[in-house]
């Protein structure tokens, strides 16, 4: 993935030329961060972009140009997670939506409505939770009737290669619980052979971390045409969220290795 002289030309000569025509048509043209480089005989994942001792500024102002895949020509920006250094549990989706794409923050859009609804009835606070997603860049295909960006899941290879992401994410913020939004996160983080429909709200225990906890993606409780099935999966959905405050509690001791949290 080194990038070659040709191809900084041709990047910077795209950029210039994007940067034109927003000026004819009077708007702000956003720039992209320049690349970094990626280590020599790297692995071609954002494992090449992740820098020295990592703290989560570092590792937030890294993935900014982070071009372990090919989603970084696709979304908009970099959508890293947020949190508190040292949260109790850590909720992972999928990927940023359209919303959390342009805002460049995750779960700011209606599906963490839901999950802050979720948060509040369970009697978990909000300032100790993080937020995260498997994948950080938005997927996205043109709607074949509008102009609207509809979410396409990122395949195999694109979870592979953000997963270091991910992984010094946990090792940093060490939460006691994770929790798996939607069948992506929890395949990342329990396996292919993982179900969500048959193994949601089932406490996992895991060799990293106190427990992992799968449930669905708020956005798939949003998605439910008929009114009084979106009720219940939404009833659903807030029971799930729900044992998380009560594994909490249950594990009211420091969870491995939080005697001493990332910073």
């Amino acid at each position: 993935m080194a990038a070659t002289r040709s191809t900084k030309s041709a990047t910077s000569a795209s950029i210039a030329k994007s940067a034109e025509r927003g000026a004819r048509a009077g708007r702000t043209t956003r720039v992209p961060a320049a690349p970094r480089a990626p280590r020599a005989g790297g692995t071609g994942s954002a494992a090449d972009f992740i820098p020295p001792r990592p703290t989560l500024p570092k590792l937030r102002a890294a993935s900014k140009g982070c071009r372990g895949c090919n989603l970084w020509r696709v979304g908009t920006q970099t959508v890293f997670g947020e949190g508190p250094p040292a949260a109790d549990v850590m909720f992972v989706g999928e990927q940023p939506g359209d919303k959390e794409d342009l805002a460049g923050r995750p779960f700011v859009g209606p599906s963490g409505r839901l999950l802050d609804a979720a948060l509040e009835a369970a009697g978990i606070a909000r300032d100790r939770v993080y937020v995260t997603n498997a994948v950080k860049h938005f997927k996205w295909t043109r709607g074949e009737k509008s102009a609207r960006r509809i979410h396409k899941t990122p395949n195999s290879g694109e979870i592979t290669a953000c997963h270091p992401w991910l992984e010094a994410e946990i090792a940093l913020v060490k939460p006691r619980v994770i929790v798996c939004l939607g069948a992506t996160s929890a395949r990342a983080l329990l396996g292919k052979a993982f179900r969500v429909s048959t193994q949601r709200g089932k406490v996992q225990r895991s060799e990293t971390v106190g427990s992992v906890i799968a449930t669905v993606h708020p956005s798939s409780v949003l998605r439910v045409p008929d009114a009084e099935a979106r009720e219940k999966a939404e009833k659903e959905f807030f029971a799930d969220v729900r044992k998380v405050g009560r594994e909490l509690k249950r594990s009211g001791k420091p969870g491995p290795g939080t005697g001493d949290r990332g910073r």
